[in-house]
């Protein structure tokens, strides 16, 4: 099978690939010494030390980094339903995404670093995966691993994919590029009408399957820590903001002063997208990194090591989604919801506008402007109501990510 049309602008890119390989070594040490990459894995995205190839089927997926890696694992638990033999192959970009995926790792899979995308490492990653099937999410796709795969005979698909407007833009500077890339799968799909019409313009003939998130399970937590912290917190009521940014932390403590009126113990819990800016926090703040946890008579509790949100949401009775208060457009609202607590937000969530339009018109979230209306919603009796409203859409969810995961499989059946 060799579907897949080269044009001009993949064929320039092809030849350009054949640079990457002599200077990648030192761009990669480079990057390894400012903390940038895993410090005993990097060499992965050269394709060596690779972990042993499972036996039988390998379905291999990509996305390129946390959140989009985390969503994965509800697909790969549906695939792993209806293809009991299948063993998983998760890559990714970011040494966050490795980090974290590592303590939330579905059964039969394993994860990697995505190589660069050089014709030496394509050539040894697949040689040594011989993956069966390769499941492209969202947003990152390689052309010179699309053109690899093709030309193996290897069936790929593009599912829930994301595309703004601006994202269109560029990519439509490249549209011969994009053209031949989508022409190379056998199945595409987006997380809402208007990126199916971008890639319909790009040459996709996508089908609107909605955001894997909803339909991802519930992070973990560790189960000391989650004691302890229990064990500190008695019955006092928290709540907390995450991941968040500065805009979202100044509003949570404003609102936070509010709250203590009516619950005059209450804990807020910030937890920041980057933990290593935790010095623009008072001192006196209690902070996870520290081996601290907040005593009886502490109002704030900085949860400052990075991969706790399953702890967070599973004490907390409600939380503020961060990056909706700025430029950051939001994250995800479902990792909350699978872990029943009660969600609200900012206005500015253009990142994930679907999601979030979903939990509206299930009455699953509430959008608040300042820090009167955040404590007004804190402080409010229906939480626990919206939050298994929300967990409600989450299980509703299912459904349409089994189906994807049948279609996904009939692919590689269909494969010579």
């Amino acid at each position: 099978m060799n579907k897949m049309r080269r044009g001009g602008l993949l064929r320039a890119y092809l030849a350009a690939s054949y640079l990457i390989a002599p200077v990648a070594g030192r761009i990669l040490r480079k990057r390894l010494a400012r903390g940038k990459e895993h410090p005993s894995r990097w060499i992965e995205k050269q394709a060596r030390g690779l972990a042993p190839r499972p036996d039988g089927p390998l379905i291999w997926l990509h996305a390129v980094g946390l959140g989009e890696v985390l969503s994965l694992r509800g697909l790969i638990l549906r695939l792993a339903d209806q293809a009991p033999d299948a063993s998983f192959l998760v890559t990714s970009t970011t040494r966050a995404s490795a980090d974290v995926f590592a303590r939330n790792l579905p059964p039969r899979t394993i994860h990697q670093f995505l190589p660069l995308d050089a014709p030496p490492f394509r050539r040894r990653f697949l040689d040594h995966f011989q993956p069966d099937l390769c499941i492209w999410a969202e947003q990152d796709i390689w052309p010179g691993f699309v053109s690899d795969l093709d030309r193996r005979g290897i069936p790929q698909a593009v599912v829930a994919a994301r595309m703004g407007d601006k994202s269109y833009q560029s990519h439509a500077k490249a549209k011969g590029l994009y053209r031949d890339l989508y022409g190379a799968m056998a199945l595409h799909t987006a997380q809402d009408e208007t990126t199916a019409g971008h890639l319909h313009k790009l040459g996709a003939n996508a089908r609107v399957s909605g955001s894997l998130k909803p339909s991802a399970p519930a992070l973990i937590c560790d189960a000391d820590t989650f004691e302890t912290l229990q064990t500190q917190l008695k019955d006092r009521f928290t709540w907390a903001v995450a991941p968040s940014h500065p805009a979202d932390k100044d509003i949570a403590i404003a609102a936070h002063d509010i709250v203590r009126k009516l619950h005059a113990d209450a804990l807020l819990i910030i937890a920041p997208r980057f933990p290593d800016r935790r010095d623009a926090f008072a001192a006196h703040i209690p902070r996870k990194s520290l081996g601290q946890f907040p005593d009886t008579d502490d109002p704030i509790w900085l949860c400052d090591t990075f991969g706790d949100l399953g702890l967070i949401y599973r004490v907390a009775a409600a939380v503020l989604i961060g990056g909706t208060n700025d430029v950051t457009e939001g994250h995800n609202p479902w990792e909350a919801a699978a872990l029943q607590s009660a969600i609200c937000h900012g206005p500015q969530v253009a990142n994930f506008a679907h999601d979030y339009a979903q939990l509206h018109v299930a009455n699953a979230a509430t959008q608040v402007a300042d820090a009167a209306q955040l404590a007004a919603f804190i402080c409010s009796d229906s939480l626990r109501a919206q939050a298994q409203r929300a967990d409600k859409c989450r299980q509703a969810a299912n459904t349409q990510i089994a189906q994807l995961a049948t279609d996904l499989l009939n692919i590689a059946k269909a494969a010579p």
